[in-house]
């Protein structure tokens, strides 16, 4: 049985890593930052931090914001690199996202963590980031 738990995990982590390739794909710039907010798949929270340092490390100047659904929760993680770090911070991010979900999230200024409710809002949530990324460059 644990054999087949790590090789689903295993299923999972790579069908995470495309989705994640497909929304680096799609990243918006904002101000001079890549901005990128994604679902990606049914992860654990540890496949999903992974997921978070990949991207940021190809999008070098960002901040992310991946979010991996369960059961009817959602994990959220949320990280700036780069030049962004001195503009953005993780934590603030988290928490504005998860309280759009009834949840709560917080950390440091480059890595975050948080969850709330799987739902439509989550969607919302997302959609939101690229505004208050722009909000807070502006500011």
């Amino acid at each position: 049985q644990k054999k087949l738990e790590r090789e689903l995990e295993s299923l999972r982590a790579k069908a995470a890593g495309s989705v994640l390739d497909d929304a680096i794909a799609r990243a918006e710039h904002v101000g001079g930052i890549m901005v990128l907010a994604a679902r990606v798949g049914a992860i654990d929270s540890k496949a999903l931090r992974a997921s978070l340092d990949q991207a940021k490390q190809r999008l070098k100047d960002c901040v992310v914001v991946l979010a991996s659904a369960n059961e009817g929760k959602a994990a959220l993680v949320a990280g700036a690199g780069g030049a962004a770090l001195a503009r953005v911070d993780a934590g603030e991010l988290l928490s504005h996202v998860a309280a759009q979900i009834g949840g709560r999230g917080g950390g440091r200024p480059d890595m975050a963590q948080g969850g709330g409710d799987d739902s439509p809002k989550l969607d919302e949530a997302l959609a939101l980031v690229a505004p208050w990324v722009r909000a807070r460059l502006a500011g």
